[in-house]
């Protein structure tokens, strides 16, 4: 990954408005600055913009994002020793968190923009963010 040539797709809100499409696009390119404009140098080809139904969800240590009928994505942080808490990897370098907790996919499928793709029960990750420009 960290060679780029990424390929990418964006979802928005099926509510969001022309002018919020807009915006978002702003912000999603890297052109208002913030986490994404790190990872603008890495694509190399935007595959477009659709709006779909977002729905997410977390029950504790679970955590599940459903986009329309394209992609559903689940993880649960991964505790160790039961009554603990769970494991995480500090002080990395991520556009969303310098905290990162292990959190293995038990749902990880998608089929859109022309990429089918299933990874469930590999590694994977939760942390809050909040980006803005």
């Amino acid at each position: 990954m960290s060679q780029g040539d990424w390929r990418v797709g964006v979802y928005l809100d099926d509510t969001a408005s022309d002018r919020q499409v807009e915006q978002l696009g702003a912000v999603l390119s890297g052109q208002a600055g913030g986490p994404p404009a790190m990872l603008a140098p890495l694509i190399g080809e935007m595959l477009g913009v659709e709006k779909a139904r977002i729905t997410y969800s977390e029950d504790g240590r679970g955590h599940h994002v459903r986009i329309g009928d394209a992609i559903d994505v689940g993880v649960e942080d991964f505790v160790a020793l039961e009554g603990q808490d769970p494991v995480r990897l500090t002080n990395v370098f991520h556009p969303s968190n310098t905290t990162l907790t292990v959190a293995p996919a038990n749902a990880a499928h998608l089929s859109t923009f022309g990429i089918d793709w299933g990874r469930e029960g590999q590694s994977g990750f939760s942390a809050p963010f909040s980006w803005s420009g």
